[in-house]
């Protein structure tokens, strides 16, 4: 009986350290966001603007090509959360780097030196994301593991919200200034420290230790549990088919950029969205996670779809309103509410779906194999020199509705 008093207490910690060290990581992803912040940034250095098209791919698939490799060296360690806390060290040096470039630099000089670091922060980022579920998976119960993600995302979305607003509020005197976000970068860096500081202390039980890492060649021999393991790859197919609406979303912040001169303002107006979006919706994600993750990724993917479908027609229609800009932000902010349930269910039905190493192998394969799909589907946006933005946000929409339909075969777990 003391016992299972004990292991309450200790799930219970383990929790809060949890929450708290992934609200940080969230909090401070708000600051680098390749969707919205990092986009001004580069066009207020005046970087080139073929950069701008490279953020999210470097972003995402930087941080899910190397975890097949990341995974086989991580079989031989036995207390996993160190691993997390390096991969946040090294994201704060780049995140320094970062402030340096915006501080010191300009023109294309400033924008590939945000690209570099930002490459060495993307796989970095891949460090945490292996370690992170798997710790997951071995310090929280399966039947709350959906909210600890949705309350941390929740809560950073607070703290967004309070960005926000002080953007808005100021926004005429931050116009075309960078210094307010090189204080920023100082925020972001401390933040990752203090994530990392408390992330080491997690009680985590010694996971078991493989010979996996020993052979890079084995590396290639884990991607057979696409062919061997039919649920595992229905899951594939259908994150990959959900990338679409995580790449329609810049395009979001371009047609409203279109119609107006205050970048500061609409930049201040998408992180608000973005907030708000955490806060309110997270929790509720996360608690319908633990009572069907499947269905939460089927109903999200679906209200991302529909979205996609709401701008295209209110761009036909409103294009020439006053009102035009408003309506994409709150089509935004409905697109950020889907987008966050998409994420806490994968991310919960991944925890769920396998057990030891076996969930180290079903996150670094799916990751890896994610990667390479988000650097093919990058090749849609090449459609712009064809169709218009919004047309391209329909493509995306029509093929997430295609993961709709694999994600409802999916069984339970």
């Amino acid at each position: 009986m003391l016992d299972k008093e004990v292991e309450k207490t200790v799930d219970r910690r383990n929790i809060v350290k949890l929450v708290v060290s992934q609200f940080l990581i969230n909090l401070g992803d708000v600051l680098i966001n390749p969707k919205v912040t990092l986009p001004w940034l580069l066009q207020s250095l005046g970087a080139p603007l073929y950069l701008l098209g490279w953020l999210v791919p470097i972003r995402e698939s930087g941080s899910l090509l190397p975890q097949l490799v990341i995974a086989h060296f991580i079989y031989k360690v036995k207390v996993r959360k160190w691993v997390w806390v390096l991969g946040s060290l090294i994201q704060s040096l780049c995140v320094v780097v970062i402030g340096c470039a915006a501080l010191l630099l300009e023109g294309a000089s400033a924008g590939w030196v945000i690209i570099a670091a930002l490459m060495v922060f993307s796989v970095a980022r891949g460090l945490n994301s292996v370690a992170s579920k798997d710790v997951l998976g071995k310090t929280v119960v399966k039947n709350k593991r959906g909210r600890v993600t949705g309350w941390s995302s929740s809560a950073s979305g607070l703290i967004t919200i309070g960005i926000a607003v002080c953007m808005l509020f100021f926004f005429e005197s931050l116009q075309g200034n960078v210094g307010f976000y090189v204080w920023g970068i100082v925020a972001a860096t401390l933040i990752w420290l203090l994530a990392a500081l408390i992330y080491s202390f997690v009680q985590e039980p010694l996971s078991e230790v493989g010979d996996k890492g020993t052979n890079l060649s084995y590396v290639f021999k884990e991607l057979s549990l696409l062919k061997t393991d039919s649920v595992f790859r229905e899951f594939v197919i259908a994150r990959s088919l959900f990338l679409c609406a995580a790449l329609s979303a810049p395009y979001y912040v371009l047609i409203a950029q279109q119609d107006s001169e205050n970048s500061v303002l609409i930049l201040g107006l998408f992180i608000l969205a973005s907030g708000l979006a955490s806060l309110l919706s997270s929790p509720f994600w996360g608690l319908f996670s633990d009572y069907s993750s499947r269905k939460v990724m089927a109903s999200a993917s679906l209200l991302s779809a529909f979205t996609g479908v709401a701008l295209f027609f209110t761009v036909k229609l409103f294009a020439e309103t006053s009102f035009a800009t408003l309506l994409v932000v709150v089509l935004y902010f409905v697109l950020s509410v889907a987008h966050q349930g998409v994420r806490i269910g994968r991310k919960t039905y991944l925890v769920n779906l396998g057990e030891g190493n076996k969930r180290t192998s079903y996150v670094s394969v799916s990751n890896t194999i994610i990667g390479f799909v988000l650097l093919a589907m990058s090749g849609i946006s090449l459609l712009t020199y064809s169709i218009s933005l919004e047309s391209l946000i329909l493509v995306f929409s029509l093929i997430t509705l295609a993961g709709v339909y694999v994600a409802i075969r999916l069984p339970e777990v």
